[in-house]
């Protein structure tokens, strides 16, 4: 089953999965601690403010290879290098689960949408499932905050994931222009 999933994305698919995931997983650890310096004053943790940008690859994924699953390939492919590497959070096993929701996030708003990173609105909508998803489930498991406190993570969480996914659209776009998705594989 897996097998014949993964021969739906050509060998060019998976190298831009694989870029995708690596540039997630090199951006938080710099993004992280610059917004814990306005998060943590507030006592909204740092991830739900960071966690935009850093899934804005996962969007960017998913409008680079235009194929069903791909933002789960790639959060995938997040959790097994956070996982065999070790290097990355304090959440162990669980990381695996919080890695994994957003890309499944991103990839049911884009199913259900029939879009597929082709428009700033589905863009928009799926930087907010996959932020969303990945704040709800982090603060589910690990921080267990209070109604109020995780409303105002959870709304932060939207905002800063809507304005990843304004940003990989706009990446999209002008890798359009460049005439760089000429070299992109044609839709299943």
């Amino acid at each position: 089953m897996v097998r014949r999933f993964l021969l739906r994305f050509t060998m060019f698919d998976l190298v831009l999965i694989a870029l995708m995931a690596c540039l997630g997983i090199a951006t938080k650890p710099i993004i992280v601690p610059l917004t814990h310096i306005i998060t943590g004053p507030l006592f909204i943790p740092g991830g739900a403010i960071a966690g935009g940008f850093y899934m804005m690859w996962i969007v960017l994924g998913a409008g680079l290879v235009r194929k069903p699953g791909t933002a789960t390939l790639v959060a995938t492919v997040q959790a097994i290098m956070v996982i065999s590497l070790g290097i990355f959070g304090t959440h162990g096993l669980m990381s695996f689960f919080t890695y994994i929701l957003p890309g499944i996030a991103v990839d049911v708003v884009l199913l259900l949408s029939r879009h597929k990173g082709c428009c700033v609105g589905c863009c928009f909508a799926a930087g907010i499932a996959a932020n969303t998803s990945g704040t709800f489930l982090v603060n589910l498991v690990f921080f267990r905050l209070p109604l109020i406190p995780l409303v105002l993570s959870i709304s932060s969480a939207a905002l800063s994931g809507g304005l990843g996914g304004i940003i990989a659209h706009a990446v999209l776009s002008q890798l359009k222009k460049t005439g760089f998705s000429s070299f992109l594989t044609k839709e299943v």
